[in-house]
């Protein structure tokens, strides 16, 4: 008997039995679902995302404004106040005991600056709103606040990781599609200049780059230019890899004897079944870019003050961390956590939209 009209364009099995069609990208999404680990990090970066684009949304203090009676304040839920006057009590008594044991006239220069800052905060700290607030993070050397520092740092350094990768996708893809698909003495052009970008001692020139420009507010612009200068490369090889595989399948000859033009056939049609191995790589490469400006703020050629990325945290934090560690270990511990999250999510992307990964499952 004749099928239904209305079942005419449904997909069916041997056995006449509806089967809903599933696209690739639906595969891929339901393999990565069962990667707990991947999925644990997709979430970690969204909340990252969140929360550190959108912290002038959120009521984070400001991570410029210091507070001199709350220098390197530790992690506390406490008032600031009440842990600034434990802290000043301690010192007093310190100086005390030192003053006795030694007998030196200096520190009784020290004791007496520290009775008038106690005398000053007994004073305010029932009348002063800013001794009412709670560092659950701590303060560092200047008073301010690790948490709102850690997550306006945190835009800075996402953000390099953001720019490198879509320079990495707008040129690499380009540039290796091209070289890929029209081959000759063009691919042989970029393939030359790739390599002699590739022989350059990239960090080293990034270094002399940012060494020789005045720091300032276009330091950052500056980074940003430094670290995209050959994110593009290995990219690049990668889709010109992928081009030439796919170039004479039977989809793109097809295309071609309909008169689709090489601009066409290059974005319609070969870069589009190119786009999971793009992802994979994009998604592993963005965690070394934030390396990469952690490595150079830790340098001191990074970002400039008052602004702040991990990188200059972490550095701060080296300075005292024998003292004071929530100094190194709050930023230490962001970046981390969402370096591991970017890397688990790559991996799990990788296991989902390669077809030739082993770990599919």
């Amino acid at each position: 008997m004749p099928l239904n009209d209305k079942n005419n364009d449904r997909a069916t099995n041997e056995f006449n039995q509806y089967v809903k069609p599933v696209s690739l990208w639906a595969d891929a999404w339901k393999r990565l679902r069962r990667n707990k680990m991947a999925v644990l990090g997709m979430w970690i970066v969204g909340i990252y995302m969140v929360v550190t684009f959108g912290a002038a949304l959120l009521p984070f203090k400001s991570y410029t404004e210091q507070e001199m009676l709350h220098i390197n304040l530790p992690p506390s839920f406490k008032p600031a106040g009440v842990v600034a006057l434990g802290q000043l009590e301690g010192r007093k008594a310190d100086l005390e005991a030192a003053i006795v044991k030694s007998g030196r006239p200096d520190l009784k220069q020290d004791l007496e600056r520290i009775e008038n800052e106690i005398v000053q905060l007994k004073g305010e700290i029932d009348t002063d709103p800013k001794h009412k607030r709670v560092y659950i993070l701590g303060t560092d050397y200047l008073g301010r606040d690790m948490l709102a520092r850690t997550i306006y740092g945190g835009q800075i350094s996402i953000m390099i990781g953001l720019i490198g990768t879509l320079t990495a996708a707008m040129i690499g893809i380009v540039l290796g599609s091209l070289g890929g698909y029209l081959g000759g003495w063009i691919d042989n052009l970029i393939g030359r200049f790739v390599d002699l970008m590739y022989s350059l001692p990239y960090m080293l020139v990034v270094i002399i780059i940012m060494s020789m420009l005045p720091t300032g507010s276009n330091s950052i612009f500056v980074l940003y230019i430094a670290i995209a200068m050959i994110s593009w490369l290995t990219i690049s090889r990668v889709v010109r890899g992928q081009i030439i595989s796919l170039k004479n399948s039977e989809f793109v000859e097809a295309a071609r004897s309909m008169g689709a033009g090489s601009g066409r056939i290059i974005f319609r049609h070969l870069l589009p079944n190119s786009l999971g191995i793009i992802i994979i790589y994009s998604t592993l490469q963005f965690p070394s870019f934030i390396m990469n400006e952690s490595f150079l703020s830790f340098l001191g050629l990074g970002v400039s003050a008052p602004r702040a990325s991990w990188g200059t945290l972490v550095s701060e934090g080296v300075q005292g961390m024998q003292l004071y560690p929530w100094r190194l270990l709050v930023p230490a511990v962001a970046m981390t956590v969402f370096l591991f999250a970017m890397n688990f999510l790559g991996d799990g992307l990788r296991d989902a939209l390669d077809p030739q990964s082993k770990n599919r499952n």
